[in-house]
């Protein structure tokens, strides 16, 4: 059999799926797919990274990428914390500004219309800029207007290491540091419509060297600005820290080596139609690379964070967190699927199963494993009474439009028994992108709906997730 890859589930998350009633009785009442999300949780992933900002004296926020979920309720807690969030369209923006949150604790990224700079301009958010265009054309707006000077953080890429050479990926966002020239200019000549407040980055890798290498080259850039006469207060390492999804690392260390092992023909398939993740076999060897997420991360979230600050500064021979506090340098981080680890699932409800296929009543849209390279096995949550434990099956997973490439799962999962048209097959900790970031109507499906759920002294309590708050909705029960 194709190995067991267990989720890693904990804490309320894990107490509300052990409510199979609860479960039940919330997509009976509204239907499946159905998202769900524990607001509570995200209030406490905050203060665990803002505990390792501490541990290295380091002021700075946390802003959440609200990229990562569209929930309002979520974001509503968010307001309650001391975090502010990273918003990447005008509709982010405005979510958020209704939402309740601060424009002192707003942060725009993220490629920008004209509208989207105006309202953050007009409102007074930090806008991170991607390009020297976007600072002029911000600039001119400002003046425009008339409006206050705009606090900037400036994106920066291409980073080189002083020390072992580190390969910096290519990106289309960002001023390369290799010529900053043109960003002292824009930013010199408008002094009186932009307050550059630091250097950012933001890299779409796992790697910690090429994180280290960018959190130095940004450090070195302002530097420079100082030397012009700017006055740099802050540094952004953006986001990228990274969720363990599974619980046991020796279960994936096994799905790997079994994957290896049907790509060369060594053993048979366990993905559908021999697929590789990245890997093929060319005349009896191995070639390509594992195109997955890492699902066992023994070092994620505010752990990596600590681990970044703890590196070596290649060219100082001190901690980089060291080094940021020298400066007086606040550091920001813009976490999205970290601040989301254990803050909720997606439930969908069997719809039929024949020849180890299972068919759900949702699609790949609405559970994004594949689509963002995450591999870890349902829960199964039956319905009624526990029946006889029929052992172990392996299926693969199919979601409900007329196409043959919707599969939720493109490899077999591990079910513990058989299951049945009715029962529930739970996603758990689908919170950050897995759950709703490619979400849509195709076919004319339905969508999911989103319900967030609280502890209320012993039982739990939900309702709809855009008629949460954190002061009235708690009384809005299911």
């Amino acid at each position: 059999m194709a190995p067991y890859l267990q989720p890693r589930v904990d804490g309320d998350l894990r107490s509300i799926l052990d409510s199979h009633d609860t479960l039940h009785r919330m997509l009976d009442t509204l239907g499946s797919p159905l998202n769900l999300v524990l607001p509570d949780r995200l209030a406490a992933n905050v203060r665990d990274f803002e505990i390792t900002l501490r541990a290295y004296d380091l002021g700075g926020t946390v802003y959440f990428a609200h990229k990562a979920n569209r929930s309002s309720a979520l974001v509503r807690a968010l307001a309650t914390t001391g975090a502010g969030i990273d918003v990447a369209s005008l509709g982010e923006l405005q979510h958020a500004l209704g939402a309740g949150i601060g424009p002192d604790r707003i942060m725009a990224t993220g490629p920008k219309s004209r509208e989207f700079l105006w309202l953050a301009a007009r409102t007074g958010v930090t806008v991170g800029a991607d390009s020297v265009p976007e600072l002029a054309e911000l600039a001119g707006i400002v003046a425009a207007h008339g409006l206050p000077r705009v606090r900037v953080m400036a994106r920066l890429s291409g980073f080189a290491s002083t020390g072992t050479t580190v390969l910096s990926r290519a990106s289309r966002f960002g001023v390369p540091v290799s010529d900053l020239d043109p960003l002292w200019t824009v930013l010199d000549k408008h002094r009186d419509q932009l307050d550059f407040h630091g250097a950012a980055y933001h890299l779409d890798t796992n790697g910690l060297p090429e994180k280290a290498a960018a959190l130095e080259g940004c450090l070195e850039a302002m530097a420079e600005a100082q030397r012009r006469g700017l006055s740099p207060r802050a540094v952004d390492v953006g986001g990228g820290f990274g969720v363990n999804y599974l619980a046991d690392s020796r279960e994936w260390e096994t799905w790997t080596t079994q994957l290896t092992g049907a790509v060369l023909g060594q053993r048979p398939p366990i993905t559908w139609d021999g697929h590789g993740y990245g890997l093929r076999n060319e005349g009896g060897r191995l070639r390509g690379a594992l195109a997955v997420y890492p699902a066992y991360r023994a070092v994620a979230g505010p752990a990596y964070l600590d681990r970044l600050l703890a590196t070596a500064s290649a060219a100082h021979r001190r901690p980089l967190g060291s080094l940021v506090l020298d400066n007086l340098y606040d550091l920001h981080l813009e976490p999205g699927r970290a601040l989301l680890d254990q803050c909720g699932a997606v439930l969908t409800r069997v719809e039929e199963v024949r020849d180890g296929l299972v068919r759900v009543a949702a699609n790949s849209n609405d559970v994004g494993l594949e689509a963002h390279g995450v591999l870890m096995d349902p829960i199964l949550v039956p319905r009624g009474e526990p029946r006889p434990d029929d052992g172990p099956v392996e299926v693969f997973l199919a979601g409900n439009l007329c196409l043959e490439a919707d599969l939720i799962t493109r490899r077999r999962v591990l079910l513990p028994r058989p299951p049945r048209a009715g029962d529930l097959l739970v996603f758990a900790n689908t919170a950050g992108y897995l759950m709703d970031f490619s979400a849509g109507s195709a076919l004319m499906q339905p969508t999911a709906r989103t319900v967030a759920a609280w502890r209320h002294g012993g039982d739990w309590r939900w309702c709809l997730d855009e008629r949460y708050w954190p002061v009235t909705g708690r009384e809005e029960t299911g």
